[in-house]
């Protein structure tokens, strides 16, 4: 394979970074004067951005961001899943007029109508029983670990090595070069030890999975479907009937997390693989960009749940999900919307041909090169990946970056119009992405390593 000559790639990255400096002085401006906002950014991963400065943008509309720089780009970051329906989409847009303008009542502490529509929905895509709303999926899996410890009674429960589930104390745990559980590198401030909470395996290890759960202290394995934040990592074959089976022998329940894994299909790789979880949290993509969370319950696990009343719980006050802002109209009236008329099971036909496309694009350009790079697909989101095969687990995938590369075709890709990810080198479609926006990546990308490579 192909080796990488670094210094010509730290030379083509010092062009990149001053082309996007030179070329975005507003945006530039605009993070120099922000001085009144923490980090110089309205939330701080916003600085992950390749670049020494993040984009400030002026409109989104469907796959497209113009910046404020009057820049157009092909948007396949989508809020990083949160604009999976595309930006601002008009069912979305009629929506929230209909419910803030027309009618009124953003807040209320009351139902509507919608709440009933889009559970009974979710039920339909995802095959569990009972829904309830948040605002983010960190806070349905913070309240579902709350829940499953209340009915299971026992303290601890099992993640796999860089997972990710938002901002959730205890999957902050990760093995490190020797298979032991430690404190995921650089870990913000934790109020215990996480392996003190959890214990952690690595994904598609059956062997491993079996031995953590045999302690019988474990309430809750909580899973994506597949990687995603360190990189997709698919399951191998029989991988999910295997935890499944030992979820059963063990009494412990199994919470999957569906926020990225959406991209799946129109029930997720829950409904995809036939999986079986006896919980399920997402958000993010639900709402078209509104803040929105849920998580659902099996007819079994509400049932233990709602019997724990009698023995004292607290659901209703203190042991609530919190935030009066759980469950609003605007969130319920958004996410109608979008599962509705914009996410819909015949939408994502189309979608997942056009990520089949890029896939197979990018695989043809790196075998061109001769790179040991692989590209892996989930649906309608691609990545690809600097190792080959592509790597199995959450520690092989982490091993495999290569933040200089990633930064060269990040910036590769906003200096002529393609937006990725920040985190890595994910691509995600929308309903309104069309086979020239997949195309004018493709372009991109092949300049980009008939640069690097030659």
């Amino acid at each position: 394979m192909e080796a990488l000559n670094r210094q010509h790639l730290n030379r083509l990255l010092v062009r990149e970074q001053d082309r996007y400096r030179r070329e975005n002085p507003r945006s530039l401006a605009m993070h120099h004067d922000a001085r009144h906002l923490f980090a110089r950014v309205p939330m701080t991963w916003m600085n992950k951005w390749a670049g020494g400065f993040p984009l400030s943008f002026d409109e989104a509309h469907g796959a497209l961001i113009t910046d404020v720089d009057g820049h157009e780009m092909v948007d396949f970051a989508l809020g990083d899943t949160g604009a999976m329906a595309g930006h601002s989409p008009e069912p979305l847009t009629r929506a929230l007029d209909e419910r803030v303008r027309r009618r009124g009542g953003v807040t209320t502490m009351l139902p509507t109508e919608d709440a009933e529509w889009v559970a009974h929905e979710l039920t339909r895509r995802f095959g569990l029983r009972q829904w309830s709303f948040t605002l983010s999926a960190t806070d349905a899996n913070r309240w579902l670990l709350r829940l499953v410890r209340l009915v299971t009674q026992r303290p601890k429960i099992l993640v796999f090595s860089y997972c990710y589930h938002g901002t959730v104390d205890e999957t902050f745990v990760v093995l490190d070069d020797c298979g032991r559980p430690v404190s995921r590198p650089g870990n913000v401030g934790a109020a215990v030890d996480p392996t003190t909470t959890t214990r952690v395996v690595e994904f598609n290890d059956l062997e491993a999975l079996e031995r953590e759960l045999r302690h019988g202290d474990v309430a809750a394995v909580l899973t994506e479907p597949a990687l995603t934040n360190i990189g997709i990592v698919l399951p191998e074959p029989g991988f999910f009937d295997g935890v499944r089976r030992l979820c059963d022998e063990t009494a412990t329940l199994l919470i999957v997390d569906e926020t990225h894994t959406f991209s799946a299909g129109p029930g997720g790789a829950t409904r995809r693989w036939g999986l079986s979880p006896d919980a399920l949290t997402i958000g993010k993509s639900l709402g078209g960009g509104v803040p929105c969370g849920a998580y659902g319950l099996s007819a079994e696990l509400a049932d233990r749940v709602m019997g724990s009343l009698a023995h004292g719980a607290d659901i209703v006050d203190v042991g609530g999900v919190g935030g009066t802002l759980a469950g609003n109209a605007m969130s319920l009236a958004a996410m109608r919307a979008v599962l509705g008329e914009v996410l819909t099971d015949q939408a994502f036909g189309a979608m997942e041909v056009l990520a089949t496309t890029f896939a197979q694009g990018v695989d043809d350009a790196i075998r061109h090169h001769n790179l040991a790079w692989s590209v892996s697909r989930l649906g309608t989101r691609c990545e690809y990946r600097f190792m080959d095969p592509a790597p199995r687990n959450g520690g092989e995938s982490a091993a495999s970056a290569d933040a200089k590369l990633e930064d060269y075709l990040h910036l590769y890709g906003v200096n002529r119009g393609v937006l990725l990810t920040p985190f890595h080198n994910m691509a995600l479609m929308c309903p309104a992405t069309s086979l020239e926006h997949v195309a004018r990546h493709q372009r991109v990308f092949d300049a980009a390593l008939d640069e690097l490579v030659g």
